[in-house]
């Protein structure tokens, strides 16, 4: 008893220390932590590389090329031509919100009797134009800035390159890395501790490799079919609404919004705002037939709330590595979560009886029954609680 005490007082201990870590070197650790995350999302190719007997150092270095020139193109083409659609989506303002303002308003009102009070137009407009003046030149402002100092230009040098050097380093030995660590839990809690980690482990891929690819396929296919339809601005609000898909509906709403009124006041027609509806609702059935099932499956990943409070949270503690980590470590705490209700509802606590039945109370009311969270506590006799009362009925499972 009293050397369990102890251990459970130095891991309490050892979790401070990290934190406290995190907060004074998050700067440090942000490319780190970048490199890691690459890792974590490229070791099941590495390893499928692997298997086709290729040797880890070649596989890693096919990946890394093969991600690196992924990078490059994205930087060549995609920023350019988004920053040309955000320059649209602005341009395209002004006919928006007068469309707003001069039929869609006097529309509602006429239908359904509700008046709206809408602000001054032309101030909106004015504000918005100049903030993405202002967003225009964040690089010339950015390079004006770090160029004042000459330590500061070589510190953000330094960082961008560590990431993909660390990331090379991380990916090579990931698999020994994870093995070292294994090694060094205390052997007393290492089984929790394996089994905890392997649940973390899906949960988080569930999320971070199935449910972004998810997004990034549906972010694609809105993006294309928008841009079939005509709609000029249609390839940023379909990236718009893939990013947001992870909280389900809130993506293809946003987007349904968006591209009907684009399509209102760029055609003024219903034939175009049927065909936006259309892609949305294709590319709903392709998500739930086909994109959810092959790239998620049947594992359980975060809750939509969970991802947004976490993000945030992480950013208000830890700044920009707090968002990094904000997903590994809400995954982590779900799985302790879990861990933590199985072990209350095999407690005494949660088996303790009532003093007294009522004695006018039916047969087996106030008798507790067998409860088993799940096939692995059904493995181990520990978390399994046999409790009187049940003899006639037999066991039952929740």
């Amino acid at each position: 008893m009293n050397s369990t005490f102890t251990l459970r007082w130095q891991m309490l201990a050892l979790f401070v220390l990290l934190c406290a870590a995190f907060y004074y070197l998050s700067p440090v650790l942000t490319p780190f932590a970048i490199a890691a995350m690459f890792a974590y999302l490229f070791d099941p190719l590495a390893d499928l590389l692997e298997r086709w007997k290729l040797s880890r150092t070649t596989a890693v270095s096919i990946v890394f090329l093969a991600l690196s020139l992924v990078v490059t193109l994205i930087l060549l083409l995609a920023i350019p031509y988004l920053s040309r659609q955000v320059a649209a989506f602005i341009g395209h303002l002004p006919q928006w919100l007068a469309w707003m303002q001069d039929v869609a308003l006097p529309w509602l009102h006429e239908r359904f009797e509700l008046d709206f009070e809408m602000p001054d137009m032309q101030k909106v407009i004015t504000v918005l134009q100049s903030h993405w003046k202002e967003a225009g030149g964040i690089a010339t402002t950015v390079v004006a800035g770090i160029s004042k100092s000459g330590f500061a230009v070589i510190s953000w040098i330094t960082r961008l390159v560590v990431i993909p050097v660390a990331f090379f380093y991380l990916l090579r030995d990931w698999d020994v890395m994870i093995q070292k660590i294994h090694d060094l839990l205390p052997r007393s809690i290492e089984p929790t501790v394996s089994r905890l980690a392997r649940e973390a482990d899906e949960t988080l891929s569930a999320f971070v490799r199935g449910q972004l690819s998810v997004m990034i396929v549906l972010g694609i296919l809105y993006a294309i079919g928008l841009w079939a339809v005509g709609i000029d601005v249609g390839p940023l609000i379909g990236l718009i609404a893939g990013l947001i898909s992870f909280v389900p509906y809130l993506g293809s709403i946003t987007g349904i919004l968006m591209g009907v009124i684009a399509a209102l006041v760029q055609y003024g027609d219903v034939t175009h705002v049927l065909l936006v509806v259309t892609v949305f609702v294709i590319g709903q059935l392709i998500e739930g037939y086909v994109l959810v099932p092959r790239l998620v499956g049947e594992k359980i990943g975060l809750h939509p709330v969970a991802v947004i409070f976490a993000v945030l949270a992480g950013g208000e503690m830890f700044g920009f590595l707090g968002v990094l980590l904000a997903l590994p470590v809400a995954s982590v705490l779900m799985v302790l979560l879990r861990y933590a209700n199985e072990r209350y509802r095999a407690s005494q606590l949660y088996a303790h009886e009532s003093p007294e039945a009522p004695a006018d109370a039916p047969a087996g009311v106030g008798e507790p029954i067998v409860v088993v969270s799940s096939s692995r506590q059904a493995a181990d006799p520990s978390s399994v609680v046999v409790r009187k009362g049940d003899a006639d009925n037999g066991p039952r499972t929740k």
